[in-house]
């Protein structure tokens, strides 16, 4: 599970420590890379990378090449025309020869870049199709002035043919309208316009795997995690991601630069974590998977750390199938004292959780924690990035091995760089005392919310015996990530964040309740078009909390909505008695989690998360827009330059920052893009 930032968030001030000389300070990075769409495209340091051993920056390389081998499968996963018209994109914007300062030619531009930022043609996040703003008569003809050796044309295909099969794709509304679809009443796979299903509805696709999957098992397999669920001549088969099988080349070139990574590890447990990655990735057998994820969360020694395969399922509308996706780190190890503090008094948080104690964990195993510098993102995790990750998934594995939580701190320092000075919390937040207590406390305490939504928040509770971890649904991922808010918020004001010298006074926390109360109620509605729902899970979810404890808090004022000058506030007026409402709705989430309670469920997400006011929604989009400022930020990579000596042996590995955002992806379809255009 990751948690993912809502960028309008306040503008955080924090504090710089002394880099070398080779690692730009905050003050003189330059963090804002492009702007286009809702979209700033940001850059990230990578401090104290010079001071790692030539051993593990040779280790960062290799495992940051199998980082980037992998884009091409996010994007067909995302859509089967996804790498046709991202090809078809690119060699238009390489090789056209006509009126480049054009405004049809600009539009193009930015409908690239937008395809590059969200790995197809589906926002990243609303999961609604691309409208693009160049004519259709302009694409037609800069399609038809480029050499067709420059097209990816199919084996007899003529230019012509390119043509009908991609205009509907990005032109017509009614096509793909939806990248992962989770409306309520419809068929989910048939109105999802990703890649995980073809020719399967989702009452077969249901029932496929409640078929295969075995009740009794104690320790099942992710089942439907690696593979394309298709029918064919009538037969419903999975078609494996897996060396030889589907996405084969790409797989192929990750276990390349795997197989070098292993060859450098830090130790023997590390390299048998990647050799039985590699292994799994040559069978594609998810018993092998089981037995990479216990041997990865037991891994935690080593500086160096990684995240490599087909792991998250918010991609697919029924949870199940894996998006593929990458991140290379390493420790920070000042701020992962703060983690370790948390993550050793694990017990004590979930002995004290206000959940029912049937639902508790009697022995809390192994939950690790760390905060960490972000080497390289890919994958799923590229251009946009979480900024905490909690894995493995597996409920089975969680509750009898652990879990390896991280906070990834070098990408939120973007972030609050990036929103400073902008003008947002003067905007939107209801007085100088919230300001100022964002001033203050915001970062730690976000930061803390990070910590305590990932490190213990996925990691507590438990499933009833018999519970199926898939039987909320498509509900899942909200309540899921519900839970590990909750979590995070309820304990966020306990003494014992100060007991553990965690928060400095009990006035911190209010920085990220108001926070995450305004977020909630009103400013995550920038992301939502005019006149649509709230599909995305971290969405739902955090309009799930905020909105169900505003209902509930009405009669005692608890949290208000406030008018002044024609502008909505929120206005919390009992911290205390918030707290409590996060602790009744964290009870009831935690039980709906643990029975399975589908109905519940459905009736959380449907009635307080989903449901958008038209009125109040266009308030805040005509607010925001006055600041000028993108909703979205996405991410470049740093530049990774091995340096050789006659022999060929590396001696050393220099990190750059200067690839702007267009070089970068041109350079990773040129390198790094293995699969066919159709698989």
């Amino acid at each position: 599970m990751k948690k993912l930032i809502f960028v309008l968030m306040t503008s955080f001030l924090i504090a710089c420590s002394h880099q070398e000389s080779q690692t730009p300070s905050v003050e003189n990075f330059k963090y804002s890379v492009d702007r286009f769409a809702d979209i700033e495209i940001l850059r990230y340091r990578v401090p104290d990378f010079e001071k790692l051993s030539l051993q593990q920056k040779e280790l960062i390389y290799y495992l940051s090449q199998a980082a980037l081998e992998g884009r091409d499968i996010i994007y067909d996963q995302n859509n089967k025309f996804n790498l046709c018209v991202r090809r078809t994109l690119e060699a238009i914007y390489i090789n056209y020869r006509g009126n480049r300062k054009s405004q049809d030619f600009h539009q193009l531009t930015v409908y690239l870049k937008r395809v590059w930022m969200s790995n197809g043609i589906h926002h990243h996040y609303a999961e609604d199709k691309f409208t693009p703003e160049f004519s259709q008569a302009f694409f037609v003809e800069t399609v038809k002035s480029i050499d067709p050796a420059k097209l990816p044309l199919l084996k007899g295909e003529t230019v012509d043919d390119l043509l009908k099969k991609l205009i509907p794709v990005i032109f017509d509304p009614t096509i793909y309208p939806k990248g992962t679809n989770q409306a309520e009443g419809v068929d989910l796979i048939l109105t999802s316009g990703n890649n995980y299903y073809e020719g399967v509805t989702q009452k077969e696709a249901e029932n496929f795997y409640n078929k295969i999957k075995d009740p009794n098992d104690a320790t099942p397999i992710s089942y439907g995690l690696n593979s394309k669920l298709v029918k064919e001549n009538g037969i419903i088969q999975e078609k494996v991601y897996k060396i030889n099988g589907l996405y084969g080349e790409a797989i192929e070139s990750i276990v390349y630069w795997l197989e070098k990574a292993a060859e450098v590890a830090e130790n023997q447990q590390q390299q048998d974590v990647i050799n039985t990655l590699i292994h799994y990735y040559r069978t594609g057998d998810l018993k092998i998977f089981n037995d990479y994820c216990i041997k990865w969360v037991q891994d935690t020694l080593s500086m160096v750390d990684f995240i490599n395969g087909f792991i998250e399922t918010y991609g697919d509308p029924l949870g199940l199938k894996g998006s593929w996706e990458a991140l290379v780190d390493y420790k920070n190890l000042e701020a992962t004292k703060r983690t370790e503090i948390i993550s050793k008094n694990a017990q004590w948080f979930e002995d004290h959780s206000p959940i029912d104690t049937r639902f508790k964990k009697e022995n809390v195993k192994g939950i690790s924690a760390k905060v960490v510098t972000a080497a390289m993102l890919g994958g799923d995790c590229y251009p946009s990035t979480p900024i905490g990750i909690n894995l493995p998934n597996a409920d089975w594995i969680r509750h009898d091995y652990g879990s390896k939580s991280i906070t990834i701190e070098n990408i939120t320092e973007a972030y609050d760089q990036a929103a400073l000075k902008s003008g947002f919390n003067e905007e939107f937040m209801w007085s100088d005392v919230e300001r100022e207590r964002a001033k203050k406390y915001g970062s730690l305490t976000n930061n803390l919310h990070t910590d305590l939504h990932e490190c213990l928040g996925h990691g507590s509770g438990k499933l009833l015996p018999g519970v199926d971890p898939n039987r909320l649904k498509a509900y899942g991922s909200t309540i899921e990530e519900a839970r590990a808010d909750l979590f995070g918020l309820y304990f966020l004001s306990d003494s014992k964040m100060i007991e553990l010298g965690l928060l400095p006074d009990n006035e911190a926390y209010k920085a990220e309740y108001y926070q995450y109360m305004m977020n909630g109620l009103l400013t995550q509605l920038t992301r939502i078009q005019p006149g649509k729902n709230i599909e995305e899970a971290h969405m739902r979810n955090r309009q799930l909390i905020a909105n169900w404890v505003y209902q509930k808090g009405l009669p005692e004022k608890v949290v208000e909505l406030k008018k002044r000058d024609g502008k909505t506030f929120v206005v919390v007026n009992d911290y205390e008695k918030l707290r409590s409402l996060f602790g009744m709705l964290l009870a009831e989430i935690q039980r709906v989690k643990s029975t399975g309670d589908y109905k519940t469920a459905k009736n959380l997400v449907e009635n307080y998360g989903v449901k958008v006011d038209p009125a109040l929604h266009q308030e805040i989009l005509e607010r925001y827009k006055k600041l000028n400022l993108a909703p979205y930020k996405g991410f470049v990579n740093p530049v990774y330059t091995p340096v050789v000596d006659k022999k060929g042996k590396i001696t050393d590995v220099k990190i750059s920052y200067d690839e702007d955002f267009v070089e970068q992806n041109l350079r990773y379809s040129k390198n790094h893009s293995h699969l066919p255009t159709f698989n």
